[in-house]
């Protein structure tokens, strides 16, 4: 079978939809015609030239990157820079760079999810759930039709919390309608006031999935006219935010923990605040820059934060709360190539993958 990039990038973008990026970012398919076959994979944190090259050297047309090459708008391509570079040497050799960015890093199952994994943890949870991205839909159906219009709403993606799907809240009660002359009415005759015994439907669903549901509502309901009701909710989606936070099964020494964390993650130094002399228990992870999430990690009465580029005045907010650790930003996101290559391998085992063997950290330590 003969897979297209286009169905790659529909694939992610399920686990990882881009609705689900930061306003800044730009998680997309960056080079390369969708319509494309695909020879070979190749799964990166960083696309550079070397990345590039790499991906020739091995018959892959395709780079799966953490991080976008392009995060402004390109005015120009003269290979002034390494980004316009990267660019003009991937569409020379019609390799495609598609990014998967800010969206892979709010969705449950991760960015933070591969690290907590790294480190153990058990009882994960996201650290400062999404709020405003679920929405409420509430529909009228007769009753016969209730099975039908329900498996549709449930096909186009809504009904889902958490490990949990096929949600519904069902109640039984009469509609009341009188049809026009100009009318075609499913049940009932014109010009006539008519009660049918109706169910009341209400769903949840991702905001981003309103115009599929409301689609798969309006092709599945038998009504000329059907009547509905869409709720933008303040509710947090546990499944979709920034960092996460875990336990050690085992809790341990502070310093034996961090022995433990630079093994684990493959670290060649880490930074981090004065130790607070207590046992290791709860831990709070963010990949890449994320001391916005500090006071959520205090709130969570997490012992340890982890992240990277923190500014030296912001460690002193930790306050003695809890530790606050910088791995570094390459070092907390490397494995993000692992978790793209092991989530592609789980459908696409008929492709060639590969994890880039080019360092594409721009900080070196002696």
């Amino acid at each position: 079978m003969v897979n297209t990039i286009q169905e790659i990038v529909s694939y992610l973008e399920k686990i990882a939809p881009p609705a689900y990026q930061e306003s800044y970012d730009n998680a997309q398919l960056i080079t390369g015609n969708p319509r494309d076959q695909v020879n070979g994979i190749l799964c990166t944190l960083d696309a550079t030239e070397a990345v590039v090259d790499e991906a020739i050297a091995l018959g892959c047309n395709l780079i799966i990157a953490h991080h976008p090459i392009v995060f402004k708008g390109l005015k120009s391509l003269t290979g002034r820079d390494y980004v316009e570079r990267t660019v003009i040497k991937a569409i020379k050799n019609d390799i495609a760079i598609y990014a998967i960015h800010t969206n892979l890093d709010h969705v449950a199952q991760g960015v933070n999810k591969k690290i907590s994994d790294k480190l153990g943890l058990i009882n994960t949870k996201i650290l400062k759930p999404k709020k405003q991205i679920l929405s409420k839909l509430t529909t009228f159906t007769p009753k016969e039709a209730t099975e039908k219009v329900l498996n549709a709403l449930f096909e186009a993606g809504a009904g889902k919390i958490g490990e949990y799907s096929g949600c519904s809240f069902l109640a039984e009660g009469m509609g009341t309608y009188t049809p026009s002359e100009h009318s075609d009415p499913y049940i009932g005759s014109k010009g006539t006031p008519h009660k049918e015994a109706e169910t009341r439907i209400e769903v949840l669903l991702p905001g981003y999935l309103e115009k599929k549901v409301l689609a798969a509502l309006l092709s599945s309901h038998p009504y000329e006219e059907v009547a509905y009701f869409l709720h933008k909710l303040e509710n947090e989606n546990q499944e979709v935010g920034a960092g996460m936070i875990g336990e050690l099964e085992t809790p341990l020494e502070e310093t034996e923990f961090l022995h433990y964390l630079k093994k684990n993650m493959e670290l060649h130094t880490v930074k981090h605040t004065h130790l607070l002399g207590k046992p290791i228990k709860k831990v709070a992870v963010c990949g890449g820059s994320g001391i916005f999430l500090l006071s959520d990690a205090i709130k969570a009465k997490a012992d340890i934060f982890i992240t990277s580029d923190v500014k030296y005045h912001e460690f002193f907010d930790a306050d003695n709360q809890l530790i606050i650790c910088d791995i570094g930003h390459y070092e907390s996101e490397i494995h993000t190539k692992e978790l793209l290559k092991d989530l592609l391998s789980q459908n696409f085992a008929n492709i060639a993958l590969y994890l880039t063997k080019v360092v594409t950290n721009p900080i070196t330590y002696i």
